[in-house]
């Protein structure tokens, strides 16, 4: 599933083709995604121009004159910037047409991502509303974290990995921030205090920015026809690393689930 960082880096990938640019015609070959593609918005989209593209957690906000075009790229979806001749392949579902004769390619094999309209405020959007803070801007910080996990029975890792407390902080950030800050991934979030809880949200900010400048190097990838960004090529100090040794001490990392997710960790770095 692309987390954060790459639909960061799918955002930053394509708003060189999009912005400013008008639409010359939308085609939809596949409604059926997880939320149907509504009927009547290729006649909508029609002319309108988009003027910014942006990111509120996981959904790209391609802003247009009459309102915005939402994409979420689900569990397998991806979007890339063609020439209008490109082939078309089996899992093309929808296909958007700019003046400037490039058009911006939907591929999703699973159907799990969604392309959606809205004229309303995308802040109000019951999508949206009730997101948590973007983890690298300043209103996620050691006190709001700290506060927010006050009386929270849940382990840390499931807590932060909450989208209502702040987005964007995948398994396989959470495991490596967790690492940094030298929190056992299963202590409870209440129990965390203020001190480590400043750590995280240093730690959490870290590994996102780590990631962001791995894939700033897929950005050309955006204008080859199987081009997509995956998950960045970065060295990883304990997720999948299981019975390694632990690049701090040396003991072996272990492996945990936690909500059906891989949880690893170091018992010496991270007591319980």
């Amino acid at each position: 599933m692309p987390e954060l960082p790459e639909v960061e880096t799918t955002r930053r990938g394509v708003q060189p083709y999009l912005e400013g640019q008008s639409i010359n015609k939308m085609q939809v070959r596949h409604r059926g995604l997880r939320w149907p593609v509504e009927d009547g918005l290729e006649a909508l989209l029609e002319g309108q121009t988009v003027h910014k593209v942006e990111r509120r957690a996981k959904y790209l906000l391609l802003r247009c004159d009459l309102g915005t075009l939402m994409i979420h790229l689900g569990m397998s979806g991806r979007l890339r910037v063609l020439d209008n001749d490109a082939h078309i392949g089996k899992h093309d579902h929808v296909d958007i047409y700019f003046s400037n004769g490039h058009v911006l390619r939907f591929t999703d094999p699973r159907r799990f991502g969604a392309v959606l309209w809205t004229q309303d405020n995308t802040d109000e959007h019951p999508l949206i509303a009730h997101l948590g803070p973007e983890p690298l801007s300043d209103a996620f910080n050691g006190d709001y974290l700290y506060q927010r996990s006050r009386g929270r029975s849940s382990s840390i890792k499931t807590f932060i990995m909450n989208g209502e407390i702040v987005v964007g902080v995948g398994n396989i950030y959470a495991n490596e921030a967790l690492f940094l800050a030298a929190i056992h991934p299963a202590k409870a979030a209440g129990k965390v205090s203020k001190t480590k809880m400043v750590k995280l949200v240093e730690a959490i900010k870290q590994v996102l920015d780590k990631a962001l400048l791995a894939g700033g190097t897929t950005l050309r990838d955006f204008r080859k026809s199987d081009g997509k960004p995956g998950y960045f090529s970065q060295q990883l100090n304990v997720y999948g690393r299981e019975d390694q040794p632990c690049l701090s001490c040396e003991q072996p990392i272990s492996c945990i689930r936690q909500a059906q997710r891989a949880t690893y960790f170091c018992k010496q770095c991270q007591p319980r």
